[in-house]
């Protein structure tokens, strides 16, 4: 029998590109959307290699318990010694940003300052700890920006608290985090195939945080004044000759966390300091900048998955 790839994911518009990627190379897979469901535990996993694509905003699509279901076959599959791309560490980091700090943290990659907080009641006294300093809220479980706002005092958080727009992450943690004044308005991401750097990309923030790549968060390009007319910059820009010692700890903060396929976003401060805040373990690319650098992350990766089946496949003969 032919060992398949199976794909564990709850976003079928963020598995179209990796799905005709496979089929472009012939790779026999399976779509495993993971949503409600079952695991009957007494029975064996299939042969193969299992790729996770849980993503941490699952829920904001109806599909509230997808990662502890995606959790309970990774954990279903590990005990049978499967091979599993992005396997239970890498799911633990997706959906706790406090679990992925600490894991930087742990790898000497410096992250901004962060109060991880539950409860409404409780939010306005950890503020205490920016006194003077602006900050930003966001999720804990997070993903499209879900939960970042802006705030230059704690009177501030206290209306937004206090009024009917706040909104609590959905594992109930909420973090309050120092906020980075970068000179310009973006962020870098970092992407990774196989543990090892694919390319960089420049994000523009100037229109807010919805910082995701993929085709079906399509972003508009940005407007920008220029000689007294409109000039239009695309959103997300691959960076040529990306060269920077941040990746080699990257790559060795993957090693150390079992992480295979990731985008890693930092932010840099008007002094060159350099804040890592975000690590994605479901990466999407954008199909726009690909085109225009000639790389493309979802065929690297497919070819990837690929090569990690032909090496199961030898070693069963």
């Amino acid at each position: 029998m032919t060992e398949k790839v199976y794909v564990i994911h709850e976003n079928e518009e963020w598995t179209v590109h990796l799905f005709k990627r496979l089929e472009e190379l012939g790779v026999p897979y399976e779509d495993w959307f993971t949503d409600a469901g079952s695991v009957d535990l007494t029975n064996e996993p299939p042969q193969g290699v299992f790729y996770n694509r849980m993503s941490a905003s699952s829920h904001t699509r109806g599909h509230r318990f997808a990662p502890e279901m995606a959790e309970a076959k990774i954990a279903w599959l590990e005990r049978h010694n499967r091979r599993v791309v992005n396997g239970s560490r890498a799911l633990r980091l997706e959906v706790s940003k406090v679990n992925q700090y600490m894991a930087l943290d742990a790898a000497g990659i410096r992250t901004p300052k962060t109060v991880a907080v539950s409860g409404k009641e409780q939010l306005l006294a950890a503020a205490s700890a920016f006194e003077g300093e602006s900050f930003i809220t966001k999720h804990n479980r997070a993903g499209k920006g879900l939960g970042v706002r802006l705030f230059h005092s704690k009177e501030a958080l206290e209306e937004y608290v206090d009024g009917g727009e706040f909104d609590e992450s959905v594992d109930g943690i909420t973090l309050l985090q120092q906020y980075i004044q970068a000179p310009e308005p973006f962020i870098t991401r970092c992407e990774f195939v196989g543990g090892k750097f694919l390319y960089a990309v420049r994000v523009d923030t100037s229109e807010g945080f919805e910082l995701c790549p993929a085709d079906a968060c399509r972003l508009e390009d940005i407007s920008c004044p220029a000689d007294g007319a409109l000039e239009t910059r695309p959103k997300f820009q691959v960076i040529e000759g990306f060269d920077d010692p941040i990746i080699a700890k990257y790559e060795r903060f993957l090693k150390e966390n079992g992480i295979e396929v990731a985008g890693i976003e930092f932010i840099q401060n008007a002094e060159g300091e350099l804040f890592t805040y975000d690590v994605n373990t479901n990466t999407n690319y954008n199909a726009d900048a690909e085109a225009v650098a000639g790389k493309y992350g979802m065929l690297e990766l497919a070819k990837y998955l690929e090569h990690q089946r032909q090496t199961l496949t030898t070693l069963a003969k």
